[in-house]
């Protein structure tokens, strides 16, 4: 069986507790959209503050940190029924991971549930989703808090 992703870290140490959390995350999001991971997997990279700022500054043009960004590789519409002759990343998804630990001590949750959110926000990202109209942030939260219902990682 072909793997749901690939993991990276840039500039912090590795940490298997954070890559079982982001696997159970990424199979619940494959299993719920129907995507078959012999065709996509998702490249995730695992970093720091100040590594994020600089990808959200060369690539959207904002100098300042942020939790996560993602890099899809295809338009929403392409991805039904997705099939290729070859396995294709469906995009790349960045997480500040002391961005992660600060969030979840300023919400008042768990560290594994705020990267699971992060996983969860990125995914929907590369899937073609947004949050900036209200009524595309509707679907995109209800998908997201369907996947974290689904795996009962609460707030």
């Amino acid at each position: 069986m072909c793997e749901l992703l690939e993991i990276e870290y840039l500039d912090i140490p590795e940490d298997e507790k954070n890559e079982i959390i982001i696997k159970q995350v990424l199979k619940e999001c494959y299993k719920t959209e129907k995507l078959n991971p012999e065709y996509l997997y998702v490249n995730i990279i695992l970093t720091n503050p100040e590594n994020i700022r600089k990808f959200n500054k060369e690539y959207r043009n904002i100098d300042k940190e942020t939790d996560v960004l993602s890099f899809p590789m295809f338009e929403k519409e392409e991805l039904s029924n997705f099939k290729s002759c070859c396995r294709e990343v469906l995009g790349d998804i960045i997480i500040s991971v002391d961005r992660v630990k600060k969030q979840a001590e300023e919400y008042g949750h768990s560290f594994e549930r705020e990267l699971s959110y992060m996983v969860v926000h990125g995914f929907y990202h590369l899937m073609g989703y947004d949050h900036i109209q209200e009524e595309d942030k509707k679907i995109m939260r209800a998908k997201e808090e369907n996947i974290l219902r689904t795996l009962k990682i609460e707030r």
